[in-house]
């Protein structure tokens, strides 16, 4: 089943690392290495569902994340309610 893009994202990159939570964290755990994490929390989004800038690791864990192609972020938008660490 696919899902359609709502949303195209662009991805930016910074210096510091942006604060993930530990939930996003633990549910990553196992998904990607930790040199690519370590790269992750280096980059935000302007988030379409929440919107306001949060760390890509936090789009990356969000049930709408469907894709990540040079640079964009493929967004399906609101697919069911966003879970409390997104919101927070």
């Amino acid at each position: 089943m696919s899902q359609d893009t709502k949303f195209k994202v662009k991805i930016y990159g910074s210096t510091k690392p942006r604060k993930v939570p530990k939930a996003v964290s633990e549910e990553l755990k196992g998904t990607a290495g930790a040199k690519a994490i370590a790269r992750m929390k280096k980059e935000s989004v302007d988030c379409p569902i929440v919107e306001k800038e949060v760390a890509f690791l936090v789009c990356f864990a969000c049930p709408s994340f469907l894709r990540r192609v040079t640079g964009v972020v493929d967004c399906a938008g609101g697919q069911g309610p966003p879970k409390a660490w997104l919101i927070g």
